[in-house]
């Protein structure tokens, strides 16, 4: 049995795990206000503000070292194992969320959640890397990347929908289920690499193996590209320009996803219903940028640019949107405006981000790939945490003007390290 255009499933699951994984994460930070009742009555909002932030910052740190974990391991046990576990564990830690009675506990269960499902992102930059030739890989990276965006949309109106008919502990079981559903097409589809994979066109195979080689690979005495060492890897001045420039702009779509909901409550004073009809609206935008960053970078390519010009333009692009729209947040109105707002700044985050993401197998291949990836994740985490825990004092009384500042001036900062320490961005070569 052959199965046309093989490549697009692929990613398509992926993308699906993606949205899976935004739900998943996304349910506390809707029902935070039920819990944080439930569990905590005698505590002021500014008090429950404080314990969701620590909350978030332990999954934050979790997910951090996670994205390291799982880089390794994804590079150990290959793509199609590295996802069932990394999916599996965190569907599981999901469900446990019901159980959960105090601090202690949601802590013990948002931790596990943020190493499981760190996976998904140096497991997404693998599968990419593996199933698709370098042209097409930023516009695959739009499609996983619009899961995220997806998710983000489904999340919080679903779940607004599930608390008129569930308890915030049903609802975590729910959620946690889809995921172990996702683990069946997943294990039947994904059988091997595209290399091996007996369901696949010998055409799709030939014309995926053959555009994954550069003219600096097809020049170079290692036909399989450059493939160093964590040594020599971290030696060099373009990982650490990937890994500056993830740690600067990471931190942007986290103050979103962490505090859409929390922002239009404290903000605008909206109950969950209310925050259900406005809270998606930032995800249309982060969905349609990372298509549009996606389509943009494959159409530049297509027509003859080379992947340095085509990468620094797409990223310098999201970036420039980004700034006037978060500096807009500082007085953004009322809340219409402020959701639409918000959806430009996440379109724009979205532009960049695919382009940044692949970065890592625009310089180097094989193994290599995933363990910047989760190098590059990993810092972006840790920076997320250290802005996690700034937004409670940042924000005292409802004023969310200096975190959005902040915010513009990393945009600023992943931009210089793009173009100063990425430096000309092709296959690198093993130093002489």
């Amino acid at each position: 049995m052959k199965i046309k255009g093989l490549r697009w499933w692929v990613i398509a699951l992926i993308a699906l795990a993606t949205v899976i994984n935004y739900i998943d994460r996304q349910s506390i930070t809707v029902l935070w206000p039920q819990i944080a009742d439930d569990l905590y009555p005698d505590k002021t909002t500014d008090e429950h503000k404080e314990i969701y932030s620590w909350i978030s910052i332990i999954f934050v740190f979790s997910y951090a070292f996670g994205q390291a974990i799982f880089g390794k391991i994804f590079d150990w046990i290959g793509t199609r194992l590295g996802f069932a576990l990394s999916i599996g564990v965190w569907s599981i830690a999901t469900a446990a969320h019901a159980l959960a009675r105090s601090f202690l506990s949601f802590a013990i269960f948002r931790s596990i959640l943020g190493i499981a499902e760190a996976g998904n992102w140096p497991g997404a930059a693998k599968g990419n890397a593996e199933w698709f030739p370098t042209k097409e890989r930023a516009f695959a990276q739009g499609l996983f990347n619009s899961g995220a965006a997806i998710g983000g949309i489904i999340a919080i109106p679903l779940i607004g929908l599930l608390t008129i008919h569930f308890h915030w502990q049903t609802i975590f079981i729910l959620v946690g289920l889809v995921g172990l559903l996702w683990l069946i097409p997943w294990m039947v589809l994904v059988k091997a690499p595209p290399r091996k994979h007996p369901w696949i066109s010998d055409e799709e195979r030939a014309y995926i193996l053959k555009g994954q080689k550069n003219e600096s690979e097809e020049e170079s005495d290692e036909p399989d590209g450059y493939n160093p060492g964590t040594g020599e890897l971290l030696s060099r001045r373009q990982s650490w320009g990937v890994i500056i420039a993830s740690a600067a702009i990471d931190p942007i779509w986290w103050l979103f996803v962490f505090w859409i909901p929390i922002y239009l409550f404290e903000v605008y004073g909206m109950d969950v219903k209310s925050v259900a009809l406005y809270g998606w609206v930032p995800y249309v935008g982060a969905m349609l940028g990372a298509w549009f960053g996606g389509l943009l970078a494959q159409n530049r390519i297509k027509a003859g640019w080379s992947v340095d010009r085509t990468r620094k333009m797409v990223i310098t692009l999201g970036c420039l949107i980004m700034l006037p729209a978060l500096l807009g947040m500082a007085s953004p109105g009322g809340p219409t405006t402020a959701v639409l707002i918000m959806a430009v700044i996440l379109f724009g985050f979205q532009t960049a981000i695919g382009n940044v993401q692949t970065l890592p197998s625009d310089f180097y291949s094989g193994k290599t790939v995933g363990s910047l990836s989760g190098f590059a994740g990993m810092a972006a985490k840790l920076t997320a945490a250290g802005m996690t825990y700034l937004v409670p004092w940042l924000t005292l009384g409802g004023n969310y003007t200096p975190a959005f500042i902040i915010g513009a001036a990393l945009a600023l900062v992943a931009l210089a390290s793009v173009w100063i320490l990425c430096g000309r961005i092709e296959a690198l070569r093993a130093r002489r």
